[in-house]
């Protein structure tokens, strides 16, 4: 399930190149003015008999399809910090490419994190790893993970995944798209092996480089093929 409060972005790093909401062969290109949505505040509506229309116990996709810290929706942030403070029996999943700008707007009783808010920081180079998961990892946080999507090299984040709860990679979609390959899959997976961290390999984007030859995907079974290498290590956990 997702929730999008406000809706439009821009590119902010490499990962966002061909942003299958945002990139030049997106619907939504072109769409970097930033507005609310008018499911802003779903999460605290309710029906006629006071439940609310969303019940709990569900993992609700926060900012998907935007990114939960733009600089236009810092204030707005501070109300929507209030309802996920309400709504405890929700899991709130918040992935963002701009950590670097986690402590602003931040609620005053955050103190070190909120039980059900999972903040997940997204890497798709070295570079950007060496930059953004130090920050990461520098911040007050209960329950973390990290997204490598779009995957666009290899990369180390061995020194990085003490305090991380979960790795979740993927490659790129699209007709532009980047190669993913393989062989990068299974050595953050070693990684996350050795660090006794779970692993999810979600899909294999438009383009995938497995056993020397490079495979092109049909958007519509990235994710199946990515399930059928069966290399995902989950201990019963629900997927990110």
């Amino acid at each position: 399930m997702n929730w999008e409060p406000w809706t439009g972005c821009y590119k902010v790093s490499e990962g966002c190149t061909n942003c299958y909401f945002y990139g030049p062969h997106a619907k939504r290109y072109g769409q970097n003015t930033i507005t609310k949505t008018d499911k802003f505040d779903w999460p605290i509506r309710t029906k006629a008999n006071g439940e609310y229309n969303i019940k709990g116990n569900k993992i609700l996709s926060t900012c998907f399809a935007t990114d939960f810290f733009l600089p236009e929706a810092d204030e707005w942030r501070k109300d929507v910090w209030a309802m996920i403070k309400q709504r405890t029996d929700i899991d709130f999943l918040i992935l963002t490419k701009r950590i670097d700008r986690f402590p602003v707007s931040l609620p005053a009783d955050w103190g070190d994190g909120y039980e059900n808010v999972n903040i997940g920081c997204t890497v798709e180079n070295q570079e950007l790893a060496d930059y953004r998961l130090p920050l990461f990892l520098s911040y007050p946080i209960k329950r973390r993970f990290i997204g490598c999507a779009p995957l666009l090299e290899a990369i180390d984040l061995t020194p990085y995944l003490h305090g991380v709860d979960h790795v979740t990679v993927g490659g790129e979609t699209g007709r532009d798209a980047r190669q993913c390959d393989y062989d990068w899959v299974l050595d953050i997976r070693r990684q996350c092996v050795d660090a006794n961290v779970t692993f999810w390999f979600k899909n294999t984007g438009s383009f995938f480089k497995h056993d020397g030859v490079v495979e092109k995907i049909n958007p519509f079974k990235q994710s199946s093929r990515a399930k059928e290498l069966d290399i995902s290590i989950l201990d019963g956990k629900r997927l990110f």
